[in-house]
């Protein structure tokens, strides 16, 4: 299977959207389709038999344009600006144009009242020349988007705005050119001229702060494409030379001078300096670089100049993925979406025949005048039905929902996980490298002779040096940060599974467990009820011997990460089940989760073996996310109902998760999980005004108040909610923008 990412112009509401996803679903090898009206693009899942001209075909044939996005990457800002501009140009015009139309229409709804207006702007002829002005002109998207739809044998927005507007002005020229005859019919002589023109201003003003609103959510993309730098400083011949940024091979070596953007994906090999990585991870806090340290492109060189080498260049930097996974995931479609697709079907049509049937209930059984009340009511109703609002209520938020996340460091592949994570009751963390910071140190010494602690640390240090042990490492680690020099042993062997013994410093040196001791005849009694003590805190002991006597314990632990306890707290006070999942002795998964505050854990669990025990508390009926960072973590990421991986890991894990989480801290989580139900709850507010919209005013627009009320809502006023109704839904998500992260 592969994707193909269209651009598609000329939507205006779910039933468009709803007929061209239907149409390349007919298209013979495709998978699945998904339209997506706020960012006017398709997502097509094909086999390889299935070509781009189909796809163009099967969206073209219902007369809208398309256009194959061959980098799956587009930025729409051009083409939203030039659209919001053309509106605004029609607004001009329209408005212009109505506001005479007013006036010379106050003689004919208001007698007595229009003396002043001049005689020959309330000639109904000057009227209806005024009025054909608004229709075919600023009103003439209305009939070419309808044109379109009904020579493909659909219908959409467009024709329930053109059918009422056109009634309304067919009814009053008819009167004006034939005023004896249609009168004498019995035809009241009432012109709907300021109806008409009114109600086309509103619908185009109200298509344009939709434009302009809907921009504002869709500024994601262009947002990450500045960030890129636009040349590079490269070594080429001897000499430095700036280049295009398309011109950075691999390998290239690039300085960076302080303020200025890191251009692409490399390594350091000279200098250092601190990195401003806050457009990867949201974090504010510069990163210190040394060199052998990764930078990634679009980052900001805060304080020395250094030079790189590039590894990434083009679509492969993190950057340009991250701008994929974003594009992608606000071209797609949340399973909520589903109930706008079976309404959007069917509205049109609906609205069509309840315009019609009130308009006949009205003129046969009405009150005098009949054929005002059918007419009132029939322009009513086709105006005031708004498709615009259920098209937009979803994807809109989607959009905003995965720009927020990208801003905060979280990528989130697709809409359908931003609403799946919504659903989670439970999270469980990997914890080697996603509760605890992966990497083992030094957090006890313990004395058992005559040895400092210092010269314990330089003894282990110096043995541990020629080992490739983690926890050796750690005692090196160790003894370089407090500036301890190692003395090279005379002699080095490596006991496998139990530590090392060497010849140091002249004197006989055993690093290892208990169980080593006790073979090389080391009474350890001494310290031995301390070394159990440390090992139910989840550290390891590791005994040191000189010259067969023990000389104490250097206790090695990989610790925990700083927000680790305030996130879980806060996980659980959002109603969420905590569980911890490693493959450490129980003692050590103890301490683990005791010390982070989790209740539950499961331990010894072999890495080919997570995704199983996933599984499990899956058929218990828990709905699970699966935090981890480690290529064995990919497997459970892939079994959970939600897989999110840690960004400071591996791709594998990253390619596996539904959500990646760029910084390595677990405060991440509490924000995902946050933002999907912000994000959720923001979709059904949207989706309850626009449902309660339609179900509420079009009884209205038919008449249903009348009877009772004596209430029949004006055609004006029926354009005038239609218009703002679509605008309030992007107005009402524009308020997500303001979603806080979770600092750790």
């Amino acid at each position: 299977m592969k994707k193909i990412n269209v651009s598609v112009s000329g939507m205006t509401c779910a039933s468009c959207v709803n007929r061209v996803e239907k149409s390349i679903n007919k298209v013979e090898g495709v998978e699945e389709a998904q339209v997506n009206l706020a960012s006017h693009s398709a997502q097509v899942q094909v086999d390889d038999s299935v070509t781009t001209d189909q796809i163009i075909k099967a969206v073209e044939k219902l007369g809208y344009g398309a256009e194959i996005q061959e980098d799956s990457v587009k930025d729409r800002s051009d083409e939203e600006k030039s659209e919001s501009d053309s509106l605004k140009k029609s607004v001009f015009w329209s408005s212009l144009i109505t506001a005479v139309v007013l006036i010379g229409s106050i003689p004919h709804m208001m007698a007595g009242w229009g003396d002043w207006v001049p005689a020959f702007l309330a000639s109904p002829y000057m009227l209806l020349i005024l009025t054909t002005f608004v229709q075919l002109g600023p009103g003439r998207r209305f009939y070419t988007s309808s044109y379109k739809v009904l020579k493909s044998g659909s219908a959409d927005m467009n024709v329930l705005v053109a059918m009422g507007t056109t009634a309304a002005w067919f009814y009053s020229g008819a009167l004006t050119l034939f005023p004896g005859y249609l009168t004498g019919l019995g035809f009241p002589n009432e012109l709907y001229y300021d109806v008409t023109t009114v109600i086309t201003t509103l619908i185009l003003v109200g298509r344009y702060l939709e434009a302009k609103a809907k921009g504002q959510t869709s500024t994601a993309i262009k947002k990450l494409m500045n960030m890129q730098a636009k040349t590079a400083r490269v070594m080429r011949g001897g000499e430095q030379k700036e280049i295009p940024l398309e011109q950075v091979e691999i390998g290239d070596e690039i300085i960076v001078r302080p303020g200025e953007r890191v251009p692409v994906d490399g390594r350091l090999i000279k200098g250092a300096s601190s990195v401003d990585e806050s457009m990867l991870t949201g974090e504010s806090l510069p990163v210190e670089k040394q060199v052998e340290d990764d930078v990634i492109g679009a980052t900001i060189n805060k304080s020395g100049s250094f030079t790189m080498k590039a590894s990434k260049v083009g679509k492969d930097t993190v950057l340009s993925q991250i701008i994929r996974m974003v594009n992608e995931a606000q071209g797609s479609k949340a399973p909520i979406q589903r109930i706008v697709d079976v309404i959007a079907a069917y509205f049109v049509p609906a609205v069509v025949l309840v315009a019609l049937g009130s308009a006949a209930v009205w003129f046969f059984f009405g009150p005098q005048p009949a054929t005002i009340m059918a007419l009132t009511t029939f322009i009513a109703v086709l105006i005031i039905a708004c498709p615009c609002a259920l098209g937009l209520a979803t994807p809109t938020a989607i959009m905003v929902g995965t720009e927020k996340g990208a801003e905060n460091g979280i990528l989130i592949k697709d809409a359908t996980s931003l609403e799946r994570v919504k659903k989670v009751d439970t999270i469980v963390f990997d914890k080697t490298g996603t509760i605890t910071e992966g990497k083992p140190v030094v957090t006890d010494l313990i004395l058992s002779g005559s040895l400092t602690d210092e010269e314990l640390l330089q003894m282990a240090a110096s043995v541990e040096n020629s080992s490739e042990h983690p926890l050796g490492e750690a005692i090196v680690e160790a003894a370089k940060e407090e500036g301890i020099p190692l003395i090279e042993p005379e002699s080095f062997q490596s006991v496998t599974g139990h530590g090392i013994e060497a010849k140091w410093n002249g004197k006989e040196v055993l690093i290892g467990n208990e169980k080593l001791m006790r073979d090389r005849g080391v009474d350890t009694a001494a310290i031995s009820s301390q070394a159990s003590e440390l090992a139910k805190a989840g550290k390891t002991p590791m005994f040191a011997a000189v010259d067969g006597m023990a000389a104490g314990i250097l206790a090695v632990a990989d610790t925990l990460k700083a927000d680790v306890k305030q996130s879980v707290e806060t996980l659980q006070e959002m109603g969420l089940e905590v569980l911890m999942l490693t493959g450490d002795h129980e003692d050590t998964a103890a301490a683990i989760a005791r010390e982070a505050g989790i209740d539950d854990y499961i331990a010894q669990v072999l890495p080919e073996h997570k995704a199983e025990a996933i599984k499990e508390l899956q058929d218990k009926g828990k709905v699970v996310a699966m935090v981890g960072d480690g290529i064995n973590d990919a497997p459970a990421l892939a079994q959970a109902d939600v897989g999110m991986a840690i960004g400071t890991g591996t791709d594998v894990a990253m390619e596996t998760a539904n959500i990646t989480l760029m910084k390595g801290d677990i405060a991440k989580v509490v924000t995902a999980v946050r933002l999907s139900r912000t994000t959720m709850r923001m979709i059904r507010q949207n989706l309850g005004w626009a449902f309660g919209y339609n179900v509420v005013l079009i009884p209205v627009a038919a008449g249903a108040l009348f009877p009772v009320f004596g209430i029949l809502l004006n055609p004006m006023l029926a354009g005038l909610a239609m218009a703002l109704s679509s605008v309030s839904v992007v107005l009402n998500t524009l308020r997500l923008r303001k979603f806080k992260s979770v600092q750790a």
